[in-house]
């Protein structure tokens, strides 16, 4: 029996069929995870679980979090997903929801996150008021770069226009303390940083952002991979034109 995992339901009071739903699983299969303690869920339901019962993943499962812990150069990679779109959403509103210090989004467009999060404006508007710093480095929609790679994908609703519905978005909360500028020195490595996780996608020539091979990160140590990538976007930051008037110039 997997008593930790009983008690995390009955304190959030979730029954099976509740916490199957919002799994994406069947009923039976959360019941063998509470009384088979030999059934372990994949990486994606223990994050969706961790998320429903507001429960770290380590108290719910301490022998697979133990497995996971690295001491080489990759201990900083926590998982690895061959395209973005096979990265859970519960991972990216798990990370989103429990970011309290800064929260960047150095998307080349960042549309995908407003198609695949509900009322995420009103999400970064909490978490702006609450004291997160947020930011947004978004792809100049009428850059040479951007006409280079709007041919490449060749698909339908273009590069440029992706990137404007996100500006018209964020047009929506430049008055809440959230913050953007225009970059094109990231056209083919997307970066979106929670505190001391990231989710990185290095895309690929001829492919959209969705089909981007991805990496999610935890910062473990000075200079690792995780510190590089942040210092990446950081310059970019500093490079980049302010969206807005007015905006705040601080790096």
């Amino acid at each position: 029996m997997d008593e930790a995992l009983r008690r995390a339901m009955s304190q959030a009071r979730m029954s099976d069929r509740e916490l199957a739903e919002h799994c994406g699983v069947d009923s039976k299969t959360v019941s063998r995870w509470i009384t088979q303690t030999s059934r372990v869920p994949h990486a994606r339901h223990r994050w969706a679980v961790s998320e429903a019962l507001g429960e770290d993943e380590s108290v719910l499962w301490p022998a697979a979090a133990k497995k996971l812990v690295k001491a080489g150069p990759d201990r900083e990679v926590a998982e690895v997903f061959p395209y973005r779109s096979a990265c859970p959403a519960s991972l990216w509103r798990t990370l989103i929801t429990k970011a309290e210090r800064e929260l960047t989004f150095a998307g080349y467009t960042n549309y995908f996150l407003w198609l695949e999060h509900a009322r995420f404006g009103t999400v970064l508007r909490r978490k702006a008021g609450a004291g997160c710093r947020v930011r947004f480095l978004v792809g100049d929609p009428d850059s040479e770069l951007t006409r280079v790679r709007e041919q490449e994908e060749g698909v339908a609703l273009s590069l440029s226009t992706r990137i404007r519905v996100t500006l018209s978005e964020l047009e929506k909360l430049k008055e809440d303390g959230i913050d953007a500028r225009l970059s094109s020195g990231h056209a083919y490595l997307s970066v979106f940083r929670f505190d001391n996780d990231m989710i990185v996608t290095p895309l690929l020539t001829h492919r959209v952002g969705h089909d981007a091979p991805t990496l999610h990160l935890r910062r473990c140590q000075d200079d690792g991979m995780f510190d590089r990538f942040a210092s990446h976007v950081q310059e970019l930051w500093t490079r980049g034109a302010p969206v807005w008037k007015g905006t705040d110039e601080q790096a």
